[in-house]
Formats: C-alpha cells, sequence, structure tokens
C-alpha cells in the first residue's frame, strides 16, 4: 500500500531503495507564469551569475513499501522557483543531492555558499540541485550518486566516485524541499583542506568564483552554534544523525 508522506518540519526518511518516476509539470495560469518571469529578471538584475539551468523538482514523495521510496520528479529549470514569491502561486519543491562528508577522526564538514550563489553565506552540506538525464540517459539512483559524486569534485576537490556514496538518508525540508544525502568515506583532515583549497585555486583560474568559500569541521551538532549566517535547514538534523550513529 502506497503511503503518502505528509510534511512535519524537517523529515528524515531513511531509506533502503529509491524508485524514481518521471511526471509532468503542473500547468501554470499565464498570469503566474509573468508574475514568475517578472521576479526572476528582477533576481538576475541583482546577481548576474543566476542562471537559468535545467534542474529537477520533486513532484510527489510516497512510501510505497518499509524502506522503499518513491519519488515523482518534472524537469524545470531555476526560474520555476521564482515562483515561491508570486503570491497564491505554487512552486514545486526542489529536488537535491548532498553528502556527508566525514573525517577520519568523525567529524563532519559543512561548506559556506559564498557571496555569488543564490544563498550567500548560508552553511550546509556539498552537494547541489539534480539535473535532468540527456541524451536518452535515465534518473536513477546510480545516476544521482554520480551527481553528488561529481558535485564533491567541484566544490571540495574530492575525487569520490559514484560506487563510494551511499544514500544514507532522505530529507524534506520546511518548504517541500526534498534532499538526497549520501554518505562518502572518511580522509583526513588535512586531505581534505588540501583538496577544498586547490579545487578554489582552479575555479579562480578559469575566471569563477567558487560556491564555497570555507569550509568548517563539527563533531556536533552544538558546534553549529557557532557558525555565522543562515543554516540550511536539513543541517543540524543531519550532523545529529550523524553524531548519534558513532
Amino acid at each position: 500500500m502506497t503511503e503518502t508522506l505528509p510534511p512535519v518540519g524537517i523529515d528524515l526518511f531513511d531509506v533502503e531503495r529509491l524508485v524514481l518516476t518521471e511526471g509532468m509539470e503542473p500547468p501554470l495560469p499565464p498570469q503566474d507564469a509573468e508574475a514568475r518571469d517578472q521576479v526572476w529578471d528582477m533576481a538576475v538584475k541583482a546577481n548576474p551569475a543566476l542562471f537559468d539551468g535545467p534542474a529537477v523538482a520533486c513532484r510527489g514523495l510516497e512510501r510505497s513499501a518499509p524502506g522503499v521510496l518513491r519519488l515523482s520528479w518534472v524537469r524545470v529549470t531555476y526560474r520555476h522557483y521564482a515562483l515561491r514569491r508570486v503570491p497564491r502561486a505554487t512552486a514545486l519543491p526542489s529536488l537535491f543531492v548532498n553528502t556527508v562528508q566525514p573525517t577520519d577522526d568523525g567529524r563532519v564538514l559543512a561548506a559556506r555558499m559564498s557571496p555569488s550563489t543564490a544563498a550567500p553565506g548560508r552553511w550546509q552540506l556539498p552537494g547541489g540541485s539534480v539535473e535532468p538525464p540527456q541524451d536518452g540517459a535515465v534518473l536513477d539512483e546510480a545516476a544521482l550518486a554520480g551527481q553528488a559524486a561529481r558535485e564533491l569534485a567541484e566544490e571540495l576537490g574530492v575525487a569520490a566516485v559514484a560506487e563510494d556514496l551511499e544514500l544514507w538518508v532522505v530529507t524534506r525540508g520546511e518548504n517541500g524541499s526534498v534532499g538526497l544525502t549520501y554518505l562518502a568515506p572518511p580522509l583526513p583532515e588535512a586531505t581534505l583542506r588540501a583538496h577544498f583549497a586547490a579545487a578554489a585555486v582552479a575555479e579562480r583560474s578559469q575566471g569563477r568564483e567558487p560556491e564555497l568559500d570555507a569550509i568548517v569541521l563539527v563533531r556536533s551538532p552544538d558546534e553549529l552554534a557557532g557558525l555565522n549566517g543562515p543554516h540550511a535547514d536539513y543541517l543540524e538534523p543531519i550532523v545529529r544523525r550523524f553524531a548519534e550513529r558513532r
């Protein structure tokens, strides 16, 4: 029996298998589309680094059996999320991947978004929005793990492969956004800091600002309180979950 999962604050779901189904984006009234475009254009004027690239939104999340989550997704672009600022309009929740990158002494890496991003100064896990498949490819568990591995390489310089990452937990935030959180193999602190510094140098050499401008390593959710700036809503529950597993 399929069980629709109602939102209750910040939700964490254990998952043994993820079933993905592509759906269609709901039709949008013309007035909402016009208002969305106006909001997006204003956002781009304020931050020219914003890019209306392809993305994936979550149409629905259900539990179809113990440990099995069924996720319906649709193709959108980042402009879609400007609907969040249109009164009485409904934006589909975003879908993203992120990764718990531990150290070999049991801490978790948290990263701060740079000023040029859509969430400047926010502390979160390394990761990013899910991208839709191209050229006849499918969006499945292997593809999602590959996207998480790519984000680790781009943002932290950590050359993980998809097979190294374990889908650890699924989160749903206060605005309904769904996150697929992976667990990476532990690495020494010195290695992580060296990779992060090298990744930042590589980005700047290409004339781009890195997406992340700082990293910290925390052992417990209490240590997050000392980080100035906004925090991703899932960050404290994820760090707490990791601390409790030890």
